[in-house]
């Protein structure tokens, strides 16, 4: 039950954070819409669909559309705050990472995945609709720039499906999403990144 609500804040903290790019990129109220919807579920709608899990979870359990619904009319109303509550915001959206993440894992397990693929399928559900979302937007994808965002959740992703096995579920879970927003939140807080690599001038 406990995930479960984490998962709903993972979404509004998701939708808001979509809502807040419409409104940066002058967008009107459909397109706010339409970018909190694919942040907050596009990754998990994507996963579903490629492990045969329909209907999808948002069509299955309406509870998320209306969270999608309130945060995006939220963050519109509330859109001058978007550069005070910034720091905060990353700290949510990395609770979210670390929740969605593992979240992904399960289900996919549930579906007879390999630990690869559902590693796989834990970086989709947490980092997918971020892509979405900046491709829709105009701007390059913020995981394939240097900044530690999918490269945290594979590797809680990695430590969850090697410790599953041997320990219990609880603490696998506790400590693989620990992981992942340990990582998330140093590389906030020290600038932390990874190498870039750059072609050589002739």
């Amino acid at each position: 039950m406990l995930l479960y609500f984490l998962d709903l804040f993972g979404t509004a903290v998701f939708a808001i954070s979509g809502a807040w790019l419409a409104c940066r990129k002058d967008m009107d109220l459909f397109g706010a819409m339409v970018l909190a919807f694919v942040t907050a579920v596009g990754g998990g709608t994507i996963r579903d669909v490629l492990l045969g899990a329909v209907p999808v979870f948002w069509i299955q359990d309406t509870w998320y559309m209306v969270v999608i619904l309130a945060s995006t009319l939220l963050a519109i109303a509330f859109r001058k705050w978007h550069w005070q509550t910034k720091q905060h915001m990353l700290i949510a959206d990395a609770i979210g990472l670390s929740v969605f993440t593992i979240i992904g894992i399960t289900k996919a397990q549930a579906f007879g995945a390999s630990p690869l693929v559902a590693v796989m399928m834990g970086v989709l559900t947490g980092c997918g609709g971020g892509v979405i979302r900046d491709i829709l937007a105009a701007d390059v994808p913020m995981v394939l720039r240097s900044e530690i965002y999918a490269s945290a959740a594979m590797a809680g992703g990695a430590v969850y499906v090697l410790l599953e096995p041997v320990f219990p579920h609880t603490e696998v879970t506790l400590t693989a999403a620990a992981l992942v927003l340990f990582m998330r939140l140093l590389a906030l807080h020290k600038d932390v990144s990874l190498p870039r690599f750059t072609l050589p001038k002739v």
